[in-house]
């Protein structure tokens, strides 16, 4: 408990608790939907493409989240697009994108500003370099996500398990489809400054995988993700803080043991039942 209140002292460090435990959130609900219909990796492709077009917005002096936020908004919607309407499946579209959106992300950093730290940061998380009107708009963008998740939790649940049986009762499935992209899209342009590029894609997946080694309901998986994301940011930031360690990183491993963890802990169950 020392350890928690002596980081409390720190107003930057409290900037990124609240941010990230939002984020950590936000991502962990929308993740039990991408998993269950095979989109996990859309968070790491969205990344990237956010990657792109931070770069662009710094090398213009432009506002980095004000650019970023439409851009992956588009490219959420038209990865959708090309997945329902060709022959090329999602993992590839996911890989198209998110490939030409970091060379051209990479391209115009080389060209204009260089590999600064900005960039890196963005590429690779420093979470405690939020500002205060990062904080401010991560948490405001954060509630509308978790809002607009709560008000549409029964069709997305219905979309994520069966389509066509959606389709049949009335449910406007390609507009759901889109719902869950846009949030998706909102929630890793927030989590890139936490976590960075490379590492974002973890918030989706590890509270998920690691809750069905528990839950078998839809809405136990999505209660307990939204915990376990939240406890392991914690518990990873906290170690941060005590070894010294970058802090993205430190998240990944909190989520990485926790899941292990509760693997071992399945594996028990079945050799005592």
């Amino acid at each position: 408990m020392s350890v928690i209140s002596e980081m409390l002292s720190y107003p930057f460090l409290v900037r990124a608790l609240v941010g990230g435990m939002l984020v950590s959130l936000c991502a962990s609900l929308l993740g039990v939907s991408l998993v269950l219909k095979r989109y996990s990796m859309i968070g790491d492709g969205l990344s990237h493409v956010s990657f792109g077009a931070l770069s662009i917005a710094l090398a213009m002096g432009w506002s980095p989240l004000k650019v970023s936020i439409p851009v992956v908004v588009l490219a959420a919607f038209f990865l959708l697009r090309i997945t329902e309407n060709s022959r090329i499946k999602s993992d590839a579209a996911i890989a198209l994108i998110s490939a030409s959106a970091l060379a051209i992300g990479i391209i115009v950093t080389s060209l204009t500003t260089g590999l600064t730290t900005d960039v890196s940061s963005y590429m690779f998380g420093s979470i405690l370099a939020m500002s205060r009107e990062d904080v401010v708009l991560s948490a405001v963008l954060s509630l509308v996500v978790l809002i607009l998740f709560a008000v549409c939790y029964n069709k997305i649940f219905a979309v994520t398990f069966d389509e066509n049986f959606a389709k049949a009762t009335g449910v406007n499935v390609g507009f759901y489809n889109v719902v869950i992209a846009v949030l998706t899209a909102v929630t890793i342009v927030l989590g890139m400054r936490m976590m960075g590029a490379m590492l974002i894609s973890s918030l989706i997946i590890f509270p998920c995988l690691s809750s069905m080694r528990v839950f078998k309901s839809f809405g136990g998986v999505v209660v307990s993700s939204g915990i376990l994301s939240v406890l392991c940011f914690l518990i990873g930031m906290t170690a941060s803080y005590q070894f010294s360690t970058p802090a993205g990183a430190s998240v990944v491993v909190a989520n990485l043991l926790v899941f292990m963890l509760f693997m071992a802990w399945q594996s028990l169950s079945r050799l005592r039942a």
